[in-house]
């Protein structure tokens, strides 16, 4: 039977990635902790690469180096909303990544449901892009996509886009709104039924932009781990390595809670 650890993911990327230019979400101080020492720090398997304020910039090949004793690794095909809309995003550099290394087993489109991407990327241009992605390694490379709570209500046609993708993962973005994460999970069930769902884990609140309580971070852990063993949910990823050497109390709280239940069953 798998445990909790087995459903782990790490939303990784380049330190200080969420300090941004100017400290929009009123971080503590500067992050300089990598994604693979994020996987390392929460002893978490599996880990999702994401491209955010330009960094890494493709090649990735350094960057896939320390991520060979991960489990499973997801890249980025195309990264946080500011970076630019190509044709094949970084479809190339996911297939490169994944035939040099086994673990990588597919490619996610971060902060996807804005207008400028959905109207480029259409359900079919996406599922080319899947096949692109399969056929240039020579197996089956999962696509996944981010979804925020507000896209749920204002993308007339989502259904369509999600039925393009293979795992969807969904995140509260402002700490008000946690107490509809499930909601949201059985509402993204009702539109793409049969999809892998797994449930992002902010350790800060950046729609608000403040910290999160013991109390908010005890709340989404139980009732995160509740829905993987009801089978709501199949994944519970973590956000993020650039936060995590910050001595945030929320991310070390959470970092104790994950090592106490590691290895409950699901």
């Amino acid at each position: 039977m798998a445990k909790l650890r087995d459903k782990l993911w790490l939303w990784a990327q380049s330190p200080d990635a969420h300090y941004e230019t100017n400290n929009t979400y009123n971080l503590p101080g500067h992050s300089r902790m990598t994604a693979a020492e994020g996987a390392f720090y929460f002893n978490i398997p599996n880990v999702c690469r994401v491209r955010m304020m330009g960094h890494p910039m493709p090649p990735y090949d350094q960057e896939s180096v320390p991520l060979r004793p991960c489990k499973q690794v997801v890249w980025s095909l195309l990264g946080a909303g500011a970076e630019p809309v190509t044709e094949w995003g970084d479809t190339d550099e996911v297939i490169k990544q994944a035939k040099m290394y086994d673990n990588v087993v597919g490619g996610v489109f971060d902060d996807f449901f804005l207008q400028k991407r959905i109207e480029f990327y259409t359900p079919d241009k996406l599922r080319a892009i899947k096949k692109r992605m399969c056929d240039g390694v020579g197996r089956n490379l999962d696509m996944w996509v981010v979804i925020y709570e507000d896209k749920l209500d204002n993308v007339a046609n989502i259904a369509d886009y999600l039925d393009a993708f293979d795992v969807l993962t969904f995140w509260t973005w402002e700490g008000k709104s946690l107490n509809r994460a499930e909601a949201n999970i059985d509402r993204i069930h009702k539109l793409a039924p049969g999809k892998s769902v797994k449930m992002g884990l902010y350790m800060w609140n950046y729609g608000e932009h403040c910290p999160f309580t013991v109390e908010d971070m005890k709340s989404q852990c139980e009732n995160d781990l509740r829905m993987l063993k009801e089978g709501k949910i199949d994944g519970i990823i973590l956000c993020s390595n650039c936060i995590a050497d910050l001595n945030i109390e929320a991310v070390e709280w959470t970092r104790n809670w994950l090592f106490e239940h590691m290895d409950d069953e699901i």
